[in-house]
């Protein structure tokens, strides 16, 4: 009965927020960046002849690689102009005038904390030199940078013992730039193929602007609007054949606007619990955090060693080349893996949103993925669930019995 009212709360709202003059002027962001990003991203293209020497991935034996002929790795060009675009030509004439300069002026501030992200990433696809943890250290800049421009400082995680400790700045500021870190590099992680990481930044801004929206946080709900315009455009040609990379400076840059947008949704809006954030952001969180335990504690390697065992890598070898003839349709296979993760995502997006108001079902909503998680990469190590019953062999925390071994 709670979930049916939560339904339709949810359905009456939207009607109502739709009505609204201000929903359309927010749609005017949206439009805008994606106009723009699709723009750039077509010239790109239409150009590379001419710069694809300096910008095409020219290593397609990488180990994590899986497409066949040189593209671009510069669609995060495209990534920051579709959002440059907003407060140049965005007309915010529906806004009461404090919110218009504030919205035009919080744009272009993020825009500047981003800077160093971007610069890292961006250079890093001409060059192919800028190593991982200069690349990292350029988004603890970023984070640090967002924290003083835009006040973009974790005040709490809704963790007993832990909200306390957050009122000293210091602490607060190096558990903010932790997190916007793990985000933004997660966002890079699940860029391996065409869509995964643009569909995942565009469900979790959804999920996010609509629950800022709802809170009458029109600000941060633009912000989500702009970076899932931007990312819209440039998947019109990324997915699902993949004419253009987002590259790194793509995924930092945009990984580090989600980042953003989810720090300051919880520091702007005290009724939305940091849990219920984190149910959306779940799916790139644990990939990040399973992928650093399983280097340094499974197989002894660096954590940012490139390897094709992400659960993304795995469900397009174990599922999408068994399912689809890869020599035929391999754009097809590449695709599939797409649809499972924005799935994945949209439906953990879903949940947070209609029933994840209570701190109690945020937290089970996490903790389901991160159990789903675990089982579903380990299914897709062994091949097959087995015969063993036990969850503890499910999940992977111990070995199968060699007796009940298919």
């Amino acid at each position: 009965m709670e979930f049916v009212m939560a339904v339709e709360g949810m359905i009456y709202r939207g009607f109502e927020l739709t009505a609204s003059k201000l929903f359309f002027s927010a749609l005017e962001t949206f439009w805008i960046a994606l106009i723009i990003s699709l723009a750039v991203c077509s010239i790109n293209i239409l150009t590379e002849r001419w710069h694809g020497r300096y910008s095409f991935d020219v290593d397609i034996n990488g180990i994590q690689k899986v497409h066949k002929t040189m593209v671009s790795r510069t669609g995060g060009i495209a990534l920051l102009s579709g959002v440059l675009a907003v407060p140049l030509f965005g007309n915010f004439d529906s806004y009461p005038i404090p919110i218009q300069q504030e919205t035009r002026l919080m744009i272009l501030k993020f825009l500047l904390a981003a800077t160093p992200a971007f610069l890292a990433g961006i250079i890093e696809d001409l060059t192919k030199r800028v190593s991982v943890r200069t690349r990292l250290c350029a988004v603890v800049t970023s984070a640090v940078l967002a924290a003083w421009l835009l006040g973009a400082a974790l005040p709490r995680l809704d963790v007993w013992g832990l909200d306390s400790a957050l009122a000293w700045v210091p602490i607060s500021l190096a558990v903010t730039a932790f997190a916007v870190v793990g985000v933004t590099n997660s966002i890079n992680i699940v860029d391996g193929f065409n869509g995964v990481a643009g569909g995942t930044v565009v469900v979790v801004l959804a999920g996010v602007g609509f629950l800022s929206w709802q809170g009458g946080d029109v600000l941060v709900a633009q912000l989500a609007l702009a970076g899932m315009g931007a990312t819209i455009g440039f998947l019109i040609l990324n997915y699902p054949t993949g004419r253009l990379f987002m590259g790194d400076g793509g995924a930092y840059f945009i990984g580090f606007w989600a980042a953003e947008v989810a720090v300051l949704t919880i520091v702007r809006n005290p009724e939305i619990n940091a849990w219920q954030i984190l149910a959306i952001y779940a799916y790139p969180v644990i990939e990040v955090l399973f992928s650093m335990y399983r280097r340094k504690m499974l197989r002894n390697a660096h954590v940012g060693a490139p390897d094709r065992l992400h659960l993304h890598s795995l469900f397009y070898r174990r599922v999408a080349c068994h399912k689809i003839s890869v020599k035929t349709y391999s754009w097809m296979c590449n695709a599939m893996v797409a649809c499972f993760v924005t799935a994945w995502i949209f439906i953990a997006t879903l949940a947070a949103i209609l029933i994840g108001h209570s701190k109690t079902a945020a937290v089970a909503l996490v903790l389901f993925q991160i159990v789903a998680y675990v089982a579903v990469y380990m299914r897709l190590v062994r091949g097959h669930w087995g015969r063993c019953r036990n969850p503890a062999v499910i999940l992977g925390l111990r070995p199968q019995p060699k007796s009940r071994m298919l």
